[in-house]
């Protein structure tokens, strides 16, 4: 297989600092989607709102996120890195620093619709920054870092969210990640090299981000709406956009790179075991302190185990790919997301401890998994669609987060809590399943800044 002149050129010094940007980026942009998610009790009395305004603070992020992930993915495919991460970087904390400072709702709510663009620039950026900054050999250990620090700022944002609300009010909720957008500008603009100016999005590109966004916008709105008709209506309406993005020129493109790739499987195990776990996180916390009685200080200690124990195993993970391959520690690692479940499902009770070294294996197992099931999709895909493979698995995963606590919810009030562990079981040897099936393999990745891609 051919080498590409920067990873000649990297083969005496790695490009570390970049794999640290792209933990960053992969860390901030899902720790804020649900890090307000606390707050907004505080910011519907703070502001004189309803709540269902106040969700907007939340809902505001969100759907840019979920709209701009694939026409991002595609405008990434031909721009240069080193403006976009930039501005992306800056846009992000100069955001966060004006929702903070917001003296009225629509502030807030404005601000955060901005951030939120430029989430999914960050999201898409995470897994460009972090194959293309190390030789081809070293891409798993470099893609487990911010394949492990997503799922962690998801875990932790609430719960840092909570403590800050406490003590410091809701604009230190805000204001806590500034630092770090900081320190990932400053490494970005030390270790990417100069490129131009990125292009500006096709007529295409902005009519397929506007479907998707009255789609996404629909059924978020619609989801606020629990009592009459309009909700059901509104969501109703959201899939009227959503098929005409799907029939556009942009669902063609996306259903393409994956049948092209073979990594619809790949897909849609990313998108199982995010609900699983979604869904399993959300019925343990609901129960251990309705039904067990565990304080919420404890119950988060309890559910603390299943990050933990992923972050161990993501390095772990990277570096058992770099040696056997990425998808034997894909399929380990989803077994042993299963083995935990399972282990979870047939406990006779669920007092704090036990619940947590079971939580331990699944988090382990999903730490493996992480890094090398990105590292498939990327490969496969290709340097000329890379961006849009990173942006399609990142959709994948965040939409599997925001279903997992729906599902739950209502597996919850149908056939009670013990459910959940048992279908996420099989949920997650259905993903296992799916990474086992072979996907064709690409060409290596494209430099760290190599511009305009030819178009496919």
């Amino acid at each position: 297989m051919p080498r590409d002149p920067q990873d000649a050129a990297g083969a005496q010094e790695e490009r570390w600092g970049l794999v640290a940007v792209a933990g960053i980026c992969s860390f901030l942009a899902m720790f804020d989607m649900g890090v307000m998610t606390v707050a907004v009790p505080d910011l519907a009395g703070g502001f004189d709102v309803p709540v269902a305004v106040a969700q907007w603070a939340v809902l505001g992020y969100q759907l840019p996120v979920v709209a701009l992930l694939l026409p991002a993915g595609r405008w990434l495919d031909r721009a240069p890195l080193r403006p976009v991460a930039l501005g992306a970087l800056a846009g992000f904390g100069l955001c966060g620093a004006t929702a903070a400072a917001a003296p009225a709702a629509a502030v807030l709510i404005g601000a955060r619709l901005l951030q939120g663009a430029c989430g999914a620039v960050l999201f898409v950026l995470m897994p460009l920054l972090a194959v293309r900054a190390v030789r081809p050999e070293l891409r798993g250990r470099a893609m487990s870092v911010p394949a492990t620090l997503g799922p962690l700022g998801a875990v932790v944002g609430p719960a840092l969210g909570g403590v800050l609300l406490d003590h410091w009010g809701w604009r230190a909720v805000l204001l806590v990640k500034l630092p770090l957008c900081a320190l990932a500008w400053w490494v970005a603009r030390r270790g990417l090299p100069p490129g131009g100016r990125p292009a500006a999005p096709r007529r295409a590109e902005c009519r397929d981000a506007s479907l998707a966004g009255t789609a996404v916008g629909a059924l978020l709105l619609g989801l606020t709406f629990t009592e009459g008709w309009v909700g059901p209506a509104l969501c109703g309406f959201a899939l009227v956009p959503g098929v005409l993005w799907a029939r556009g020129d942009g669902g063609r493109r996306v259903r393409g790179a994956l049948r092209a790739a073979r990594t619809g499987g790949i897909h849609g195990a990313v998108l199982a075991l995010a609900v699983a776990f979604a869904a399993v996180h959300f019925l343990l916390a609901v129960h251990l302190q309705r039904v067990e009685g565990v304080s919420a200080f404890g119950t988060g200690l309890t559910l603390l185990a299943f990050p933990a124990a992923m972050a161990v195993a993501g390095p772990v993970g990277g570096r058992l790919a770099d040696r056997y391959g990425a998808r034997p520690v894909a399929v380990t690692g989803a077994a042993l997301v299963a083995a935990g479940f399972g282990l979870l499902a047939v406990a006779g009770d669920w007092p704090p401890l036990q619940v947590g070294w079971r939580l331990a294996v699944a988090g382990f197992g999903m730490g493996l998994y992480g890094g090398p099931a990105q590292l498939m999709v990327l490969d496969a895909a290709g340097p000329e669609r890379m961006a849009t493979a990173g942006s399609t698995v990142q959709l994948a995963r965040s939409a599997g987060f925001a279903l997992g606590p729906a599902a739950a919810t209502a597996l919850g009030s149908l056939t009670g809590p013990r459910t959940g562990p048992v279908l996420a079981t099989a949920v997650a040897l259905l993903a296992a399943t799916l990474l086992a099936r072979p996907a064709r393999r690409a060409t290596t990745a494209a430099p760290v800044d190599s511009g305009p891609a030819p178009p496919p």
